[in-house]
């Protein structure tokens, strides 16, 4: 087997048509009985198709400096990855204790393709943080989301223990967490930092803020947690919002029928009910969000994970919540050939498509090789290889270019084209399926009817604030940004038939209306106005060069991990996953 086999508690992140994989744990050897930890730094090439049972894996060399560690997660920004977190290889199954050392960041520049040690980082002061110029530690098992958008990675929860932590002793127990870890990307604001307030920007290091005072996230109710899952919806909210779920410690578990809700721009947490039968409580899935063309519904999809119940069941099941209705649907698999139960995997979107990478599939199966597989979220299927959207000729967005329509990487942020400042990449030719369509109206290119959650929410974004949706007025080359959100922009577009077809419509009920309320004469002047725009719409619509252009989708703009913590029972022995399988699955990368 490769180095790529049997791979699990890896974290990976996409940059401009690239997935990147670092890290984890493997068995490079058909003879191995257990896992290894790893510094393997992996690349997919998502510009090329190519069929699952032979991904195009390219290893890059392996770093001398960032350490090997699994259940670590990968930030991005354009142009750079940022390796935080993680937990040093244990003594266990016969494997060479390595201890940890003091935490640093690391960061790849993939310009020059080269690393980079920050050293000793430091907190901020800033709104609901745990204080200043305290020592940033090394979490791991928490769950991660990058907000490129608005230059910010974040990390929620994990724990802190002898192999996460230089000079921890191994007489004291693990410690859960349930704080908020920010990190703002060298060279972006925050307004949440005290520092970098009126428009200052981070310098050559970043900037860090522990939030572990964001509203009910000192209350009981509102859990440590481990193994969970944080994802980011944009809108509600001036910078968006971020959703936290699953996860939990040895001994609580976090319910999926009420999900926290973050809103970035006041860094305070809410709780939002859900409708629908929701998921069984489990560890260690893995989640990724597409929009709909108008940003009237962003669709959650969660796969796999893992019980830590007696049986320690792996599932394969795939799971929608869709926004902002904020409703479960369960996606029938029906006869498919879905990928075998895993927990522990990662998960990225790019060109719409789920790609899955690795994870634990418990002790029936000797080997998962080569443990890549791709689901289309549009159609909902399991497919035997990933066709690319974007063409290998793009722009790389490292060079700065962004702003023409016809760069395949810029219509990943913005699926229109035109913006990188959208918040969501990966769903350049996603179309709302069928089966979310029934539940919140509108059809596969958006037009949701369902707008606001279900169950009432009283107090925080979602009930205070809006999606950010995109209208076109008939023809013209503008969108328009409905609601909240930092990154208010316009820019040129394709033709929306949608806004065509509503514009035809709302003539004729106008015409209607007329006619009930005044005189034949007006009658007959307003019908001769309907003729003329229907006669306008058809000869626009039979324009070839309209025909002959892409339906466009639109991308919206976008010291102490934890004061309040719990310490487990049991040590080092309660590693969350039993049985080597101790994944952590954070955002759209799993470890």
């Amino acid at each position: 087997m490769s180095a790529h086999d049997g791979a699990t508690r890896r974290t990976a992140a996409i940059i401009n048509g690239t997935l990147y994989i670092y890290g984890g744990r493997a068995k490079t050897d058909s003879d191995q009985t257990s896992n290894t930890w790893n510094n393997d730094f992996l690349t997919i090439d998502l510009t090329k198709s190519w069929q699952i049972s032979s991904p195009s894996f390219t290893g890059l060399p392996q770093p001398s400096g960032p350490p090997a560690v699994s259940l670590a997660y990968l930030w991005n920004s354009r142009t750079s990855l940022f390796l935080y977190g993680g937990e040093f290889q244990d003594g266990n199954d016969g494997n060479t204790a390595d201890p940890p050392t003091a935490f640093s960041l690391w960061e790849y520049d993939i310009p020059s393709s080269s690393w980079t040690e920050h050293t000793d980082p430091k907190t901020s002061a800033g709104t609901n943080a745990a204080g200043s110029n305290e020592a940033v530690q090394r979490s791991a098992e928490g769950a991660g989301a990058n907000v490129p958008s608005i230059g910010r990675g974040f990390y929620f929860g994990g724990h802190l223990d002898t192999w996460t932590t230089e000079g921890w002793s191994n007489q004291i127990a693990r410690i859960y967490l349930r704080s908020l870890v920010e990190y703002t990307f060298p060279d972006y604001t925050n307004n949440g930092v005290d520092s970098l307030t009126d428009g200052k920007t981070a310098g050559d290091d970043g900037v860090w803020r522990n939030v572990t005072k964001g509203g009910l996230q000192e209350t009981s109710g509102f859990p440590e947690r481990a193994d969970g899952i944080l994802v980011y919806v944009p809108g509600f909210s001036d910078d968006g919002i971020l959703l936290g779920l699953a996860g939990g410690t040895n001994s609580t578990f976090t319910q999926m029928n009420v999900i926290d809700i973050y809103d970035i721009a006041t860094s305070t947490w809410f709780k939002q009910p859900t409708s629908g039968n929701p998921p069984k409580i489990r560890v260690n899935p893995c989640a990724v969000v597409a929009a709909a063309a108008d940003g009237s519904s962003y669709n959650m999809y969660m796969f796999g994970g893992q019980d830590l119940g007696d049986d320690q069941t792996q599932y394969n099941d795939m799971w929608i919540l869709t926004i902002p209705s904020f409703t479960w649907i369960q996606v029938d698999q029906g006869t498919q050939s879905v990928p075998y139960a895993r927990a522990g995997h990662t998960c990225n979107i790019w060109d719409g498509q789920l790609i899955v990478v690795g994870g634990y599939v418990g002790d029936q199966l000797s080997c998962d090789s080569p443990g890549v597989y791709v689901f289309n979220t549009s159609s909902l299927t399991w497919g035997t290889q990933f066709t690319a959207l974007s063409g290998t000729d793009a722009q790389d967005s490292t060079g700065g270019v962004f702003a023409e329509s016809s760069n395949p990487f810029s219509q990943q942020l913005n699926q229109r084209g035109a913006n990188a400042s959208s918040g969501l990449e990966g769903s350049y030719g996603y179309t709302v399926p069928d089966t979310v369509v029934s539940v919140v109206g509108g059809n596969s290119s958006g037009g949701a009817t369902v707008t606001a959650p279900v169950q009432t929410v009283t107090e925080g974004p979602l009930a205070t604030g809006k999606p950010i949706t995109y209208t076109l007025p008939d023809g013209s080359t503008t969108t328009t940004i409905v609601g909240g959100g930092s990154g208010n922009y316009s820019g040129s577009t394709g033709p929306n038939v949608g806004a065509i077809v509503g514009g035809v419509l709302a003539g004729v009920f106008f015409v209607v209306a007329l006619y009930f309320a005044f005189c034949a004469w007006i009658y007959r002047r307003q019908l001769q106005l309907y003729k003329n725009h229907v006669a306008q719409a058809q000869a626009h619509a039979a324009d070839p060069a309209r025909a002959a252009e892409k339906t466009g989708f639109v991308m919206p703009p976008t010291g102490v991990l934890g004061s309040s913590a719990k310490t487990s029972s049991d040590g080092r022995g309660s590693n969350a996953i039993r049985n080597g399988s101790g994944a952590g699955a954070g955002g759209s990368s799993g470890d």
